[in-house]
């Protein structure tokens, strides 16, 4: 169910982002609040998300690059373009293309952080992921939903649920994380899995505990992680 006031820590939060397109929606937005996504300034945020990624997943030196060194031209330019777009970027990042966004300003990404390829993020709430993170390929983060009640969908209306990634998280392959999820630092997981509740990493709880649906199947237990 949506919310029906404006959040202000979530617009606290975002006030320490970069590339933010302030206004009403935006903030009915981050809130988790019914908006239209169809505001201009909204639609020029995502267009302009559209356009880092078709540079940022097409993008390689020229074939006169050194060999020895070419990684690193790569890797450096990457960085630049990441700067570009991404909300909060900490130091030593590094995505494998395709990566694809819709905002990205609402995107935080702490110190050291690797994502294998076809990383997709819809931050259409605040999506904030710790330091020392690792992320498999065709890792999906969906902090964007939509009503039940088929009316506001024709009216595009929607809304969002943020998502948490705490420190020391490895996230395998095919993982869904689904709007409004907390992962608790130090968590680990296997391969195609749809995360649907908060897991791990609660102070209070001794053991980091990551609990994922199956695509078929119940709900279960699949990992457990030492404290940290």
């Amino acid at each position: 169910m949506a919310a029906q006031e404006k959040n202000m820590q979530e617009i606290e939060k975002a006030k320490k982002l970069n590339h933010v397109p302030w206004g009403e929606e935006y903030e009915k937005m981050i809130s988790g609040m019914l908006y239209d996504s169809w505001t201009r300034d909204l639609t020029a945020a995502r267009f302009k998300a559209r356009a880092f990624a078709n540079k940022y997943n097409t993008w390689f030196p020229p074939a006169s690059t050194d060999p020895a060194t070419g990684f690193d031209v790569l890797a450096a330019e990457r960085a630049k373009m990441l700067k570009e777009v991404i909300g909060h970027l900490g130091d030593d990042i590094f995505i494998e293309p395709p990566f694809n966004i819709d905002y990205g300003c609402n995107i935080s990404i702490g110190d050291r952080f690797f994502a294998n390829f076809n990383l997709t993020i819809l931050d259409c709430s605040l999506v904030t992921i710790g330091a020392r993170c690792m992320f498999g390929p065709n890792v999906s983060i969906f902090a964007a939903t939509h009503e039940t009640e088929v009316q506001s969908r024709r009216d595009n209306i929607e809304y969002g649920r943020p998502v948490v990634v705490g420190d020391d998280c490895w996230i395998g392959g095919n993982v869904v994380i689904l709007p409004g999820v907390t992962i608790g630092r130090g968590v680990g997981g296997g391969c195609d899995r749809f995360v649907v509740v908060d897991r791990g990493g609660r102070k209070q709880q001794g053991l980091a505990r990551l609990q994922y649906h199956y695509q078929q199947g119940p709900a279960k237990n699949v990992w457990r992680a030492q404290a940290i």
